[in-house]
């Protein structure tokens, strides 16, 4: 016989979200009875068909976009490497540079690097101390010869803002293809494919309350792109083999379901947000935030504890569910590389915890993560010795 432990304050919903229980009944009979390959000609493909297509129109409908614009994936990861290498494989000799910030998701740094590798030039463009793209530099960089400009919207540990719009503006007067990953975006703020005039844009269902290993990739009309994988035609020819139809299904009931409590949702999280931040800055001197104050999503709040490895306040913290944004190699902790790339000091950096609010957040669940955050601060700030303890090497930082 097994007990239940006890109850985990979730606050890493920029991880992943919860899957709704709205998007798991709307999936539910593509597990089971509806299992029907959507190229089949009977009622069984017709009937799969038809729920793909209507996910497709809900997905859409929450972009902006046009239901034949929308490319699903397997999710924010090959949604970035088709964009990527997609515009790559169609770019003429001509252009053969990519311009990227300083502060990407690894899904996108990682197929950039392949490019960079194979000869392509990258151009990234720092960011300032808040974590915003620096636009002025970003807008002088641009040139004929850029085949592609790709930037986050929403930074996934600060949950700033990137300018995507003023520079998609202007990079697509050289004639310049622009993709965002709107992966931590998607579901939380307003997202128009429009307004922000990108060309190509990524969603991962897992980050809005969908299933993992599903996603989508919007795909202007005429923008040049080459799939990465043949074999059919499914989705445009774009990406190739049989649709996971329940994965499908459950991405665009969560659009559905993002359409309709997007701006309850956002106010309520940002206020409990604040009253986070304004709680611990309370209880733990020398607290900082790096989530900036304007610009930013209205979940998310990454600050770094003084004179402590923000790892090991975690660590002491089972009941709460966060994390860093730093690797852990062989015991030894790095410094979160966002906050090094704003500036911070690699003491500051280590210090990070990323604490990320959702739907299902309440202030019980604040008001308790703040005490359990507090004291075990304190605790190790106890038992943490002084620069000058007899026992502490010279070198080591304060």
């Amino acid at each position: 016989m097994t007990s239940e432990g006890p109850a985990v304050i979730y606050l890493d919903h920029n991880a992943t979200t919860p899957l709704a229980p709205e998007v798991a009944e709307a999936m539910a009979p593509h597990l089971g009875a509806e299992f029907g390959n959507p190229s089949s000609e009977h009622a069984l493909g017709r009937r799969a068909r038809q729920a793909v297509d209507e996910a497709r129109a809900a997905v859409a409908a929450l972009i902006g976009a046009a239901p034949e614009e929308v490319v699903f994936t397997s999710g924010g990861t090959e949604s970035n490497n088709l964009a990527i290498r997609g515009v790559a494989k169609q770019a003429p000799p001509a252009r053969r540079r990519i311009m990227t910030s300083t502060v990407e998701h690894p899904a996108t740094t990682a197929p950039l690097a392949l490019l960079e590798a194979s000869g392509w030039t990258l151009t990234r463009v720092p960011v300032t101390a808040s974590g915003t793209l620096e636009l002025d530099t970003a807008l002088g960089s641009l040139g004929d010869d850029l085949a592609l400009v790709t930037v986050m919207l929403a930074q996934n540990e600060t949950g700033a803002l990137m300018p995507v719009a003023d520079l998609a503006a202007a990079a697509q007067a050289h004639g310049t293809v622009v993709h965002t990953d709107a992966a931590q975006a998607i579901g939380k703020i307003p997202v128009s494919v429009d307004d922000l005039g990108v060309d190509l844009l990524s969603i991962a269902a897992h980050k809005c309350y969908g299933p993992k290993g599903v996603g989508a990739l919007y795909v202007r009309r005429g923008t040049p792109l080459s799939p990465l994988v043949v074999g059919a035609d499914q989705e445009g020819g774009l990406r190739p083999g049989t649709e996971n139809v329940a994965g499908i299904v459950g991405l665009g009931a969560a659009a559905r379901l993002a359409m309709d409590h997007l701006e309850s949702d956002a106010a309520r999280i940002a206020q409990l947000r604040d009253e986070l931040w304004a709680a611990l800055s309370a209880r733990v001197p020398g607290i900082r935030r790096h989530t900036p104050d304007g610009a930013c999503l209205p979940t998310t709040l990454l600050v770094s504890f003084p004179g402590v490895v923000g790892a090991d306040v975690l660590a002491r913290v089972p009941q709460l569910a966060a994390s860093t944004g730093s690797a852990c190699h062989a015991g030894e902790h790095t410094p979160n590389a966002t906050l090094l790339a704003m500036g911070n000091s690699p003491e500051i950096a280590v210090g990070a915890v990323r604490l990320s609010l959702g739907r299902g957040t309440t202030r019980a669940e604040i008001e308790a993560a703040v005490e359990l955050l507090a004291d075990a601060h304190g605790a190790l700030v106890a038992t943490t010795p002084s620069p000058t303890s007899p026992s502490t090497s010279k070198g080591t930082p304060r």
